[in-house]
């Protein structure tokens, strides 16, 4: 716009200012006064689109899991938690020492399980119940995927004893409380944010639970007295660009390919830094690929085999030049054995009020099948096992942090712990899909609702 006052010619020579002589300030001040209500109306139209964009950001990411027409979307940039009644109180601290009382003597160890509604961390708690030893689960029961699935798994371990406080690792004071309540011999970390295309969405997420809240549980461990051992859980994923096969611990880690990775592997550094300070006892453990029963939906296998059942098309990822994409498929019964056996393994922590007295354990061990199947084949074992045939859709992988392949060198895992993986893709799937059609009873070879779903929202 011009600078004149409106209604004023903007065509020259047909109108004579008749304004007094101004000085520079005083016209700078009429300048100002003029633009003073534009300014105004354009500031007033700024924030309401940038309060609108707040507003409907949470939902207007409908972004795939990277599966282009999988039934795994995510809709929020923001996990929501349960509206859990505040932790404390007679009663609940009755439960808490109840469920980790140790049954098993003289050898039982007192484990607090992170995540403990989560694949990994139910079947993990169960099988400590098992034998015997304390358990007491910790969840911040989030919508990453499914509630329902996750208080179902809850339900599960309750049935077995075990308390799962509902609450955050990220939650010092709750976190104190635990350790106060209970002298914890183990604790075994399995608490994250999973999955490495939802980080293309939730970014926040990954550094809030993987990196924060690992140092939130370190924290908590290390002014504990005593000490417990800590098992924790990486990832395979950290291994990213490295294309030595197959994958070895002493191998190069510093070329993760998604963030997912990144966090993971800040954690193995993390660890390292907390060992070498505290004297903290710490084993990671790096998971390749785990499935099984009560497994996680955002898994390929696990929403294949709804895809199939469903009559959608599946979508299979190429690397370049129609290179196979392959996972070493580990079944869970494996993966808890492994973590049981670190447990098992673990040496005491050398600190105590926070200070190191002496040197401390401090392991990475590989969890893996190291038998690496392209995931072509996976489908045509699920189609076997549902006796659906799949329509398959194959695209080339995106750039979502995705790797073509993993392979676990499982040698030193093997030494150390005693791990031996016995569980064949083949004979894993129709374990998973035996549980799968007990679960959500597809009549007519229709994916319906589960039947008997409880409320709520879980965590990973």
């Amino acid at each position: 716009m011009s600078h004149m006052d409106v209604g004023v010619p903007s065509s020259p020579g047909k109108f004579k200012s008749e304004k007094p002589h101004l000085h520079h300030h005083q016209r700078f001040l009429l300048r100002w006064h003029n633009y003073l209500p534009k300014l105004f109306v354009w500031s007033f139209f700024a924030a309401a689109v940038l309060l609108a964009l707040f507003l409907i950001s949470p939902n207007s990411s409908s972004t795939s899991s990277g599966f282009p027409h999988s039934s795994f979307t995510t809709e929020r940039r923001f996990l929501r938690t349960s509206s859990a009644p505040t932790w404390g109180g007679p009663e609940w601290e009755k439960r808490v020492r109840s469920s980790a009382r140790i049954r098993r003597r003289p050898f039982g160890i007192s484990v607090l399980v992170t995540g403990a509604a989560g694949f990994v961390g139910t079947h993990v708690s169960n099988a400590l119940r098992r034998r015997g030893d304390g358990v007491v689960g910790l969840d911040n029961f989030n919508d990453y995927y499914e509630p329902s699935l996750k208080r179902a798994r809850q339900a599960l371990l309750s049935h077995s004893g075990i308390f799962v406080v509902e609450g955050d690792i990220n939650d010092g004071a709750l976190l104190a409380k635990l350790f106060d309540l209970v002298a914890f011999t183990h604790v075994c970390h399995l608490a994250a944010q999973a999955g490495v295309r939802y980080a293309m969405v939730n970014p926040g997420s990954y550094v809030d639970s993987n990196v924060a809240g690992l140092v939130s549980l370190l924290e908590a461990a290390r002014s504990a007295n005593p000490q417990p051992a800590i098992v924790w859980a990486s990832s395979s994923s950290v291994y990213g660009l490295n294309t030595q096969v197959p994958f070895s611990e002493v191998h190069l880690t510093d070329h993760p390919a998604s963030l997912y990775a990144a966090t993971k592997k800040a954690g193995e550094e993390i660890a390292h830094v907390y060992n070498h300070i505290y004297g903290l006892s710490i084993t990671g453990l790096r998971f390749f690929t785990v499935y099984g029963p009560w497994g996680r939906p955002d898994m390929a296998y696990f929403f294949f085999t709804k895809d199939i059942l469903s009559g959608k098309p599946i979508t299979i990822f190429e690397g370049p030049e129609g290179a196979t994409v392959a996972r070493d498929f580990t079944y869970i019964d494996d993966i808890v054995q492994g973590c049981i056996a670190s447990l098992d393994t673990a040496q005491k922590s050398t600190g105590s009020g926070g200070s190191k007295k002496g040197p401390a354990q401090l392991r990475v061990f590989n969890l893996g099948n190291t038998s690496p199947v392209p995931v072509v084949e996976l489908v045509s074992i699920l189609e076997r096992q549902l006796k659906v045939k799949a329509k398959r859709k194959v695209v080339k992988m995106p750039g979502n942090g995705d790797v073509l392949f993993t392979h676990a060198n499982i040698s030193l895992a093997k030494k150390e712990l005693g791990y031996h993986p016995n569980t064949d893709l083949q004979t894993g799937l129709k374990r998973f899909v035996k549980w799968y059609l007990a679960y959500y009873a597809p009549p007519s070879r229709t994916y319906l609702s589960k039947k008997g779903r409880s409320g709520g929202s879980s965590s990973s």
